[in-house]
Parts: structure tokens; C-alpha cells; sequence
């Protein structure tokens, strides 16, 4: 027996190195195969600095595709993100795998902004998500509200080229002399009537006659600084331990307008909910407002408020 002990456990050791070695092989062949990383990525931040930099950052990808290929990975700080710059893939991706990545990245902005991501346009894909998707589809975007409220549109174009002849034609009844327009501010005048109308039944501006001033100029305002604050980088996206850090003051600046359009909203939601209460809106057209306060019922809301949902809802399609 004490002959036999070493053979036994070489036999034994030799067992286990063979059925190791069988293990990694068949983990090896059975492995997905990943996309590859771009290099250069720094430690912790990753490949922010190649993003950085002074060229703008899809012709930086675009760089990188022709080197790595049409599907590669880069790091964002410490999260992985896969670039792809393939029609045959993005078709793939959106189609096949659409439920793969129909989810949405819980991005700082997107909670802030987005009331902790109640609001369609940020929220994870899921039961609530495609609930609202529903609503939205049928009640605002479907062809047949497109087709009631074309009027809209086309009213408030008639309505605004209108007031710029009568705006040239009473400066000089001799037609030779030309008038100064603030283009830039004409157009948002007419797309926040528009906006409004659809979403809230409001206008602001009345055959050129501003009707709120304060108002008009506060909901422009936080509105375009809300369009503002949602593409900024920020650095807790990246790097989550150095989020107190609030690098640029982004955070703070997010937390202040998502109050200011909240106190918007709200007033707007009361508004209606006194105006239905009361009767007033029974003969009117009714805004994507008036159908958020019944369409709710039935819906997976995730624990959200239902005012929440309607106001976060009204806010991403303004």
C-alpha cells in the first residue's frame, strides 16, 4: 500500500490538471466575443480626455471607427459604452434586439430633469414606460390628433407672418424702407404658441401683443435652459465618487430649473383640473393636459404620483 500511495496521487493530480485543462478549454469556446476597446483610455476617467478635446466628439468616434471598426467599445469614466457606426448593425440592434437596448442610462440629468426619471422621454424601459408610450402614441402623436390640431400649426404660421406685414406695412405706407426683426425670437414666439396649444391650451402672444410678458419670457427661459442643461456632461455620470465634487455647478443649476418648470406645470395642471371641475373646458378643444387627467387609469404608474406622471409627461414633449 505505502508503494502504491505516490502513483495513486500522481494519478489523481494528473486527473485534475486534465479535467482543468478540459474546463478552460470548453469556457474558451463557448465564450462571446466582445467588441473591441479603443485604446488610450486613461484609469478611472477612461476615454473622456479623447472626447475632450477640441474636435468634436462624433468626428472622434468617427476617427476611432475607421480604426477599430464599425462595433467597438470605449469607457466613460468607469462605465463601459459600445459605439456602433453601422447601418447593418443599428438595424440589427433596433430590430432583433430592440429590447436589449430600448432601455435609457439613469444619467444625473435624467432624474433631476426628468422627475427621477418618471418622465417618458428618460425612463427604463418596462411596464410603466411602455404604458405611457401607449398614451402618447394614441393622444398626442397618433395621426388622428395630427389631423385635429393641423389647425393649430397653421393658424399660428398665418397668424405670425400676418403681424410681420402689418409690423412693415404701418412703419411706412411707401413700401421702399426696411424694418429691423429679431428673427431668432420671432420664430420661438410662434413655436412656443404652437407648444402651448397642443400641450397645455395656452398662447402667449395674441395677433402680436404680448399677453403675459413675465409668463411668455419665464417659460422660454426655462425651457431653453432646460434643453441646455440636459446635454451637459456631468461628472457623476462618470465617475459616482467624485459626484459631490458637482464639477461646473451643473447639478445646482439642474435642481433650480427642474423646480422652476415644476411651479410652470403645476399651475398649468391646477388650471385645468379647476377648469374641468367647473365645466369650462366641456365644450373646448382639448390639450394633451385635459387627456392626461383621465388617461392615467389602468396604467403601472411605478409608484409615481399620477401628477407627477402627467406633469413629467406634458414636460417632455414641450
Amino acid at each position: 500500500m505505502d508503494i502504491l500511495l505516490p502513483y495513486l496521487s500522481t494519478l489523481i493530480l494528473t486527473a485534475i490538471v486534465l479535467f482543468s485543462c478540459y474546463l478552460l478549454r470548453r469556457s474558451k469556446s463557448s465564450k462571446t466575443k466582445l467588441a473591441p476597446e479603443a485604446g488610450g483610455a486613461w484609469p478611472i476617467i477612461g476615454h473622456l480626455p479623447l472626447l475632450a478635446g477640441a474636435e468634436l466628439p462624433h468626428l472622434r468616434l468617427g476617427a476611432l471607427a475607421d480604426k477599430y471598426g464599425p462595433i467597438f467599445t470605449i469607457r466613460i469614466g468607469m462605465y463601459p459604452a459600445l459605439v456602433v457606426s453601422s447601418w447593418e448593425l443599428a438595424k440589427e440592434l433596433f430590430t432583433t434586439n430592440d429590447a436589449i437596448v430600448s432601455s435609457r442610462s439613469k444619467l444625473t440629468a435624467s432624474k433631476i430633469l426628468g422627475y427621477n426619471f418618471a418622465s417618458f422621454g428618460f425612463s427604463p424601459y418596462g411596464e410603466f414606460w411602455r404604458g405611457i408610450r401607449k398614451i402618447v402614441a394614441s393622444e398626442l402623436l397618433s395621426n388622428r390628433r395630427l389631423e385635429l390640431l393641423k389647425h393649430v400649426r397653421a393658424s399660428e404660421v398665418e397668424v405670425s407672418v400676418k403681424e410681420l406685414y402689418k409690423l412693415w406695412y404701418s412703419k411706412d405706407k411707401n413700401v421702399e424702407s426696411q424694418i429691423l426683426v429679431n428673427m431668432n425670437q420671432w420664430t420661438a414666439d410662434m413655436n412656443l404658441n404652437v407648444m402651448l396649444r397642443m400641450i397645455a391650451g395656452k398662447r402667449y402672444y395674441d395677433a402680436g401683443i404680448v399677453t403675459e410678458e413675465n409668463e411668455a419670457r419665464r417659460c422660454q427661459r426655462a425651457m431653453r435652459e432646460f434643453f441646455h442643461l440636459t446635454g451637459l456632461f456631468v461628472l457623476r455620470d462618470a465617475v459616482p465618487f467624485l459626484g459631490w465634487l458637482d464639477w461646473g455647478g451643473y447639478e445646482k443649476a439642474m435642481k433650480r430649473n427642474a423646480e422652476e418648470l415644476d411651479n410652470i406645470f403645476d399651475e398649468w395642471l391646477e388650471e385645468h383640473r379647476r377648469k374641468r371641475d367647473s365645466g369650462e373646458s366641456a365644450n373646448k378643444e382639448q390639450d394633451f393636459m385635459d387627456v392626461m387627467l383621465y388617461a392615467l387609469d389602468g396604467i403601472n404608474l411605478a409608484g409615481y404620483d399620477a401628477d407627477t406622471v402627467r406633469k413629467a409627461t406634458s414636460l417632455v414633449h414641450t
